[in-house]
Parts: structure tokens; sequence; C-alpha cells
């Protein structure tokens, strides 16, 4: 059974939407948050994450981390492993 992954995107941040491309083609289904008009959401992220970027991916409670760390995990082969 697939882990629970939520995405923390903003609508116009393209990193996000690579992210979310690689997660559909790959058959992941994931929940989308869009933090776009909550900079307040965005802060509590970054208490909890160190990051203040988007996206911010989780697979379950463990932090995946941005778009860049996705497509690390893809090319590495623990893509699976991480997400399923």
């Amino acid at each position: 059974m697939d882990k629970k992954v939520t995405v923390y995107t903003f609508n116009t941040c393209p990193f996000c939407i690579k992210a979310k491309n690689l997660l559909d083609n790959e058959g992941i289904e994931f929940d989308e948050i869009d933090i776009t008009t909550d900079r307040g959401k965005l802060k509590e992220l970054e208490s909890k994450t160190g990051s203040s970027t988007v996206p911010q991916i989780f697979a379950g409670d463990k932090f995946i981390g941005g778009c860049d760390d996705l497509m690390e995990l893809h090319k590495s082969g623990e893509f699976d492993q991480v997400l399923r």
C-alpha cells in the first residue's frame, strides 16, 4: 500500500508542477495543499522542516524535501522504497 504523500505548493511554482507531474506519472496519489495565499502555513512548515521553499513533500510523517530531492530519489532508484 502506498504511503500517504502530501505536497505543499504555490499555484504558479514550476518546481511544484514538475514534482506533481512526476508523482502523477509514477501513479503515486497525493494530497496537494496549496499555500499560495497562506504565508503563515509556509512559516509553520519552515520551522518544522528548515525549508522555506516549495514544494515541500512528505511521505507519511517523513519529510522528503523539495522537487530536487524527489527527482534524486527517482534517479537513485529509491523512489518506490520511500514512497510506496
